[in-house]
């Protein structure tokens, strides 16, 4: 289809994003995708205007898998959620906020709209008209009032292969061989991953994410799930090259909970080898890490040090049950690391 749309981004209501406005703060990058990702969003939006979001595109469950098959692109749920991450805090950008993250429920379950989210079909739609997948990501963030933006790790939609150990006997134990998994849904579901690859193997980067990588000050790897939300950006060729090679300063952000499904008996320092092991050549300058989620600090602290980073644990947990970052204890911890202010705890 022929794009409708031409020339320059729709204005929005005055105060909203920041669009006209000089950006204040460091460049961040934030990389990874779902929960983990709007998660870093949400704290680092208070620290800075000038954020971009690097996003996986191998998600291929719910209503992105049915977009992503049926339409064939890129999944755009991930995308989806870092947009509602950055909306402006107004009015109108909460309110196109929920409108985005609203999923259709039919009394009978049967519709052929149900459990799609409105936000990933108003995000098709656009990449429909304009004919390019960050043009269309730029508009939505416009209608958000987006503080930031946000950028898929490729144009191209990719698939997360992941191999596990399973007993040769079933339930019953025996002789263990190694299975090949196929679909970030099916992986992350498995159990303990062993090694994961992304297919095609050489997909091309999206070459904006790799300029914002290039000029930013600091870019932010995790929080997310390890093996399919973080891992991913590190496996793509031009992707890890440029993390590699950025004169930026690096920053990981440790999950809360270790043992996922994905990531079965691994401990925090064992996450951390899992990043040396794709990226052997990738070093990081900080790595937080809540103070009550790593069991062996000693063990962890040595190997972040191989990675050449200092550890930063804080109490960056949210009070309530589920495990999740607070806003507002996470972007504390990222303005210490970010203005080196206060004392690290552990690293070289």
């Amino acid at each position: 289809m022929n794009a409708v749309f031409t020339g320059q981004l729709p204005l929005i209501p005055p105060g909203t994003g920041t669009t006209g406005g000089t950006p204040k703060g460091p460049s961040v990058v934030a990389l990874g995708g779902g929960h983990g990702l709007s998660g870093s969003l949400s704290a680092l939006r208070l620290l800075t205007t000038d954020l971009t979001a690097v996003v996986t595109v191998a998600d291929d469950g719910g209503s992105s898998g049915r977009l992503r098959k049926d339409f064939g692109v890129v999944p755009p749920g991930d995308l989806r959620m870092a947009l509602a991450a950055l909306c402006d805090d107004t009015d109108w950008g909460r309110t196109w906020r929920d409108v985005m993250q609203h999923r259709f429920r039919s009394p009978t379950g049967v519709s052929g709209l149900e459990n799609h989210a409105l936000g990933n079909l108003l995000i098709v739609t656009l990449w429909e008209l304009l004919g390019d997948v960050v043009d269309g990501l730029r508009w939505a963030g416009a209608l958000l009032g987006a503080r930031g933006e946000v950028l898929p790790m490729s144009r191209t939609p990719l698939m997360i292969e992941g191999d596990v150990e399973v007993a040769a006997g079933g339930a019953h134990g025996g002789a263990s061989r190694r299975e090949t998994i196929r679909g970030q849904a099916a992986c992350a579901v498995a159990g303990r991953l062993e090694e994961v690859r992304l297919v095609p193997d050489d997909a091309p980067a999206c070459p904006e994410a790799l300029s914002a990588i290039e000029l930013a000050d600091w870019v932010v790897l995790g929080p997310g799930s390890w093996y399919t939300s973080v891992l991913p950006h590190l496996l793509l060729p031009q992707m890890r090259e440029a993390l590699c090679a950025t004169p930026a300063r690096r920053c990981i952000t440790m999950n809360l909970t270790m043992d996922t499904k994905e990531t079965t008996g691994m401990s925090a320092a064992d996450h951390l080898r899992a990043l040396q092991r794709v990226a052997p050549g990738f070093t990081a300058d900080a790595v937080i890490a809540d103070e009550a989620s790593v069991a062996d600090r000693a063990e962890f602290e040595r190997v972040a040090a191989e990675l050449g980073a200092e550890v930063h644990f804080d109490r960056v947990r949210s009070s309530g049950h589920r495990p999740i970052h607070d806003p507002l204890r996470l972007a504390g911890a990222y303005h210490e690391v970010f203005t080196g202010g206060g004392a690290p705890q552990g690293g070289r």
